[in-house]
């Protein structure tokens, strides 16, 4: 199993005084007996969608995280989380901000990331993956020429909920087969995620079809494996990162094909409106497992007040290099990440939308008369 918590999920459960959660938690976290069937994927703190989160913001929410579960599980635990989930599995398209977003992953230590089946295209022709059940080689390119690369596993399409509750990744899985990597044999693995709490069947079903499958799975033709361990035995018989097949976001290829190499920021801007231009149905908002919703379109009156909040942030705090290890830098950066949570924007309309307003409210007074 592989677990993706977010720090204001973990902080949260800590203030309901749920320390019977995070007993359990240690448990299969620390004790070798378990942790090498349990793997942490790394996750930003306050659950923020990467393509319309200010990016300097999103590598604090990054980091935040990491000194979060340090703080619970220790150091050694930390250097065991080498994949990242992003909320919402949303991945940034637009060149500079995915430049940005797995710039910071890379500087976190992270050597992989989940991405959804259809946020992501072929590099050589735009076209869609072929071969999901395998990794691939996440290459960001941005506006200046730059270019990095990541691992990249395929969560395919589906219904996260009822797919994972059912654990239907492991019937899908009995039917796949050795296919060729690098000249090699290499096992495919299907891969799912699933929130926990969303619908009855993660919460009811789940934990017993789960037994079922795993006492089926254990010792059989289709072992079940966190990606973790399947990348170790992809290296153990020969196959690297540049062995992967590359891909990039989606949409991308439309750009490229008329984006001067290295042109910079202005230009690539110009490119990007030209396209919109163009096409209606162009954008760089980025994709994700709710391709149907848009993270931006609508949400000014949350988009708004969060960017401002962002904005004042980086002029009173980042700055003027105020200490980390102050109360009132903690304070601020503490509201200032809750206010991105995706959950603030997600629904449009309504209390949650209210609430994220009201955080955004609170963390401009800190900053204006803490600073």
């Amino acid at each position: 199993m592989m677990l993706d918590y977010s720090g204001c999920l973990l902080y949260g459960l800590r203030q309901m005084g749920l320390d019977d959660v995070f007993e359990s938690l240690k448990t299969i976290t620390c004790n070798p007996e378990y942790r090498r069937s349990v793997e942490w994927l790394g996750s930003a703190w306050g659950h923020p969608v990467a393509p319309s989160s200010p990016v300097q913001d999103y590598r604090l929410h990054v980091r935040a995280w990491q000194h979060h579960f340090a703080a619970i599980f220790g150091l050694e635990a930390l250097s065991r989380v080498r994949g990242f989930s992003p909320a919402e599995m949303a991945l940034p398209n637009h060149p500079d901000i995915c430049y940005e977003f797995i710039r910071t992953l890379k500087d976190c230590g992270y050597r992989w990331v989940l991405v959804q089946e259809h946020t992501v295209e072929q590099i050589e022709d735009g076209g869609p993956v072929r071969q999901p059940h395998i990794p691939h080689r996440l290459v960001a390119r941005n506006s200046r020429g730059q270019t990095l690369s990541i691992i990249a596993i395929i969560k395919t399409q589906g219904s996260d909920t009822k797919l994972v509750g059912q654990l239907q990744p492991y019937y899908q899985a009995r039917g796949l087969s050795r296919v060729s990597l690098a000249g090699k044999p290499a096992p495919e693995l299907a891969t799912q995620i699933a929130d926990g709490e969303n619908g009855g069947v993660m919460m009811n079903e789940f934990p017993s079809k789960y037994v079922q499958v795993m006492a089926e799975a254990s010792g059989s033709d289709t072992p079940p494996a966190n990606v973790g361990e399947y990348l170790e035995y992809l290296e153990s018989i020969g196959i690297t990162e540049r062995d992967l097949s590359p891909i990039q976001p989606i949409l991308q290829t439309r750009i490229w094909d008329v984006f001067p190499a290295g042109a910079g920021p202005e230009v690539m801007e110009k490119t990007i409106d030209e396209l919109r231009r163009r096409d209606s149905r162009f954008h760089v908002e980025g994709g994700s497992w709710t391709n149907n919703v848009s993270w931006v379109r609508g949400y000014r009156q949350m988009l708004g007040p969060m960017e401002a909040a962002s904005a004042l942030f980086n002029e009173k705090v980042s700055g003027r290099h105020v200490s980390t290890a102050e109360h009132r830098y903690r304070n601020a950066l503490f509201h200032l990440l809750l206010t991105q949570t995706s959950c603030y924007r997600y629904w449009g309309t309504g209390v949650w939308t209210d609430y994220g307003r009201e955080l955004c409210r609170r963390t401009m007074e800190i900053l204006t008369h803490d600073f």
